[in-house]
C-alpha cells in the first residue's frame, strides 16, 4: 500500500498534472462564459429573427400534461428540449473553434521556433568546434 502512495505522490508531483489541473479549472470557467454568451446573447438574437421567441426555451411537446378535475397534474407533459440542444451545440461549436485557434497558433509558434533553431544550428555549423580548433593547432605544431 505504501508503494502505491509513493507512486501516486510521484505522479502528482509531475508538472504535467499541475498544468492539466489548471487547464481544467480555466476550461470550466471558459465553458461558463461561452454558455452565457450563447444563452444570454446569441439565442435571444436568433429568437428575434424567428418570431420573437426565446429559442433556448423551444420545446417540442410529445404529450400534453393530464390534469384531474381539481386542476392537479396527474401526468407531467413530455417535452423534447430542442432549444436547449441547439444552445448546447452552439456552445460546443464556439469552444471547438476557440480551441482550434489556440492549437493553430501554438503549432505556428512551434514551427517558427523550429525554423529559428534550424537556422541557428546552420550558423553554428559554420563555426569550428573546440576539438577542430585544437586538432588544427596540433597539426600546425607537428608541421613545424
Amino acid at each position: 500500500m505504501k508503494k502505491i502512495f509513493e507512486e501516486f505522490k510521484t505522479f502528482i508531483a509531475r508538472g504535467n498534472i499541475v498544468d492539466m489541473s489548471i487547464g481544467v479549472v480555466i476550461g470550466g470557467a471558459f465553458g461558463k462564459i461561452t454558455s452565457s454568451l450563447v444563452n444570454d446573447i446569441l439565442m435571444p438574437i436568433v429568437g428575434m429573427f424567428t418570431g420573437g421567441n426565446d429559442l433556448s426555451k423551444l420545446n417540442i411537446c410529445i404529450r400534453q400534461a393530464i390534469y384531474n378535475e381539481s386542476g392537479e397534474v396527474v401526468k407531467e407533459a413530455v417535452n423534447v428540449g430542442i432549444g436547449t440542444f441547439i444552445s448546447t451545440v452552439l456552445d460546443f461549436m464556439i469552444i471547438a473553434f476557440i480551441v482550434f485557434l489556440i492549437i493553430k497558433s501554438l503549432n505556428m509558434a512551434a514551427e517558427r521556433l523550429k525554423k529559428k533553431q534550424e537556422e541557428d544550428g546552420k550558423k553554428e555549423e559554420k563555426a569550428p568546434t573546440t576539438e577542430e580548433l585544437l586538432a588544427s593547432i596540433l597539426s600546425e605544431i607537428k608541421k613545424r
